[in-house]
């Protein structure tokens, strides 16, 4: 019973994670450093929650005060529809 229910937390885990991964997620912009938009699943922002749509991260990579993140290139998963 208890090998089930760990199976099932994992299982849940993973696709939580997949689903993150096509989310966005915007890094408030830092006295020393610009906005990040992260993709959802992005480890350099591990941040729970506060997930944009993909329209409002399309608008926020317009803003010359928003850079993409290095680490997940949030740009590359707007090509995912």
């Amino acid at each position: 019973m208890q090998q089930l229910e760990a199976e099932e937390a994992r299982e849940r885990g993973r696709r939580e994670q997949a689903h993150a991964g096509l989310r966005w997620k915007l890094q408030p912009e830092q006295p020393d450093a610009p906005a990040l938009l992260h993709r959802g699943d992005c480890a350099a922002y591990p941040v729970a929650g506060g997930y944009i749509s993909r329209d409002d991260a399309l608008i926020a990579l317009e803003l010359p005060e928003v850079e993409p993140c290095r680490v997940c290139r949030p740009e590359k998963g707007f090509a995912h529809r």
